[in-house]
């Protein structure tokens, strides 16, 4: 049996490569940061299965590291923890390069040290490509980033290449493109839409408040995306690869988007806040996944149109369960 540790379990990625893991056999180790609030929700369907361990886990203890490796010899180790939130970057700059860069940095030294035989998956970002105009973006575009997270995950990026050249490490990068899910952390637009649609709709609320309606993104379903990260540790040799759908859509064609699946007028509801703007506008990140299709075999199945609709419809049964309009039969 294989054995995968994953950092970031209980994220949205955390928790959909645990599922499609155990599906496949292995035993998962998870990786969670220790805070004082239950945040388990997203990974309740797995947390007693036999081949699972939790573990606390925090990306500025190299020590836990170090012990984790020694402790379960993993096959395969995942690198999805960060403070990811772009704009939050902003606010605190200092803490989000120090895990999403160190961090990644101690974990290969670790690897390098104690299982040069592990295989290593970095998540980097297309938040790498900032504001260059070249589209659609590959692996070979230049990296422009325009956000301390972005910078922070070139950093990241340009590490695995090093160790991966220098020290013979199979590492890759998979350089995702915005992805969501009914799992997306309630802070970012696609989750903030959703749930304001679905609480509008049931009258618990009358008016949302976004940024910058006209950046455009490449957005696809989590899900698929996880399967990618696993399918680029079982090549032979390691690479770093696009993961997108090729296509691109602006925040407001999400937003319309959910509100004509809930009945919703946007002119009445929705309403543009400047200070919700980022100090840098990406205006445009549109992937071009063809190296992934090629050699991974690999390419997006829900699509934008139907990420919208799952998404807002799993909001509006939360909402309802919470109003008491509907009996909770079944996790998201």
């Amino acid at each position: 049996m294989k054995t995968a540790i994953i950092t970031g379990i209980t994220g949205q990625d955390g928790s959909y490569l645990a599922e499609f893991l155990l599906d496949k056999g292995y035993c998962v180790v998870g990786c969670k940061r220790r805070t004082s609030l239950i945040c388990t929700e997203r990974i309740n369907n797995i947390y007693n299965n036999s081949n699972f361990n939790m573990e606390y886990f925090d990306l500025n203890d190299v020590g836990n590291i170090y012990r984790l490796l020694t402790e379960y010899k993993p096959d395969e180790f995942y690198n999805l923890a960060a403070q990811s939130h772009v704009r939050v970057s902003f606010d605190i700059p200092e803490h989000t390069v120090d895990g999403v860069a160190m961090g990644t940095l101690r974990i290969l030294e670790a690897i390098r040290n104690i299982l040069p035989t592990c295989k290593f998956y970095q998540a980097s970002s297309s938040e790498m490509f900032g504001d260059n105009p070249e589209y659609p973006q590959s692996e070979t575009t230049r990296l422009m980033p325009a956000s301390p997270y972005a910078c922070a995950k070139v950093f990241g990026h340009n590490l695995v290449r090093n160790y991966r050249q220098s020290y013979g490490i199979h590492a890759s990068s998979g350089i995702l493109f915005n992805h969501e899910s009914p799992r997306r952390g309630e802070t970012f637009v696609t989750r903030k839409i959703t749930i304001a649609a679905a609480r509008i709709k049931l009258g618990l609320q009358d008016k949302l408040y976004l940024g910058n309606l006209d950046a455009k993104r490449d957005w696809g379903h989590a899900k698929d995306y996880v399967k990618a990260m696993w399918l680029m540790l079982q090549q032979e040799e390691p690479d770093d690869y696009v993961i997108a759908t090729g296509e691109t859509h602006t925040v407001k064609e999400f937003l319309e988007e959910v509100f004509a699946e809930a009945g919703l007028d946007i002119e009445r509801h929705v309403e543009v806040d400047e200070r919700l703007y980022r100090p840098h506008e990406v205006p445009l990140l549109l992937g071009d996944p063809t190296k992934a299709k090629e050699r991974l075999g690999w390419s997006s199945e829900i699509k934008f149109k139907q990420l919208s609709q799952l998404m807002f419809e799993s909001d509006y049964r939360e909402e309802c369960y919470k109003i008491g309009l509907l009996v909770r039969q079944e996790s998201r």
